[in-house]
C-alpha cells in the first residue's frame, strides 16, 4: 500500500479551525481539538443566533408600537386591525420608526386608522 503524506493538507485544516478559534478563552484558542469542538459550537450558536434577531426585533417593534398607540388610548391590537381594514400596508418596523422619529406622522396614522 502506498503511503500517504497529508501534511500539508492536514496543517491548512488545522490553521483554519484555529483562525476561527482565535479570540477564545484559554486552550480552546490554541489545541486543535479542543478548538475544534468549540468552533463547531459557535457556528452553531451563530446559527440560531441569526434566527433569534428576527425574533427579538418584531418584540422590539411590537412593544414600541404598542406604547405609542397607548398614549391615544388605543391597544396596539386593535390598531393593527384598524391599520389592516384601511388598508395602511406598513410593517411594524417602520411603524415604530414612525412612532419613534416622526410622531406627527404617526399620529395622522392613527387618525386615519380612527
Amino acid at each position: 500500500m502506498v503511503r500517504v503524506k497529508r501534511g500539508n493538507v492536514a496543517r491548512k485544516r488545522r490553521n483554519k479551525i484555529l483562525k476561527l478559534a482565535k479570540g477564545f478563552n484559554g486552550a480552546q484558542s490554541s489545541l486543535f481539538r479542543i478548538a475544534n469542538q468549540q468552533v463547531i459550537k459557535s457556528l452553531v450558536y451563530s446559527y440560531i443566533g441569526r434566527k433569534e434577531k428576527k425574533r427579538i426585533f418584531r418584540k422590539l417593534w411590537i412593544t414600541r408600537i404598542n406604547s405609542s398607540t397607548r398614549q391615544y388610548n388605543i391597544k396596539y391590537n386593535r390598531f393593527i386591525y384598524k391599520l389592516k381594514q384601511s388598508k395602511i400596508l406598513l410593517n411594524r418596523k417602520m411603524l415604530s420608526q414612525l412612532a419613534i422619529l416622526d410622531p406627527l406622522a404617526f399620529s395622522n396614522i392613527i387618525e386615519i386608522t380612527k
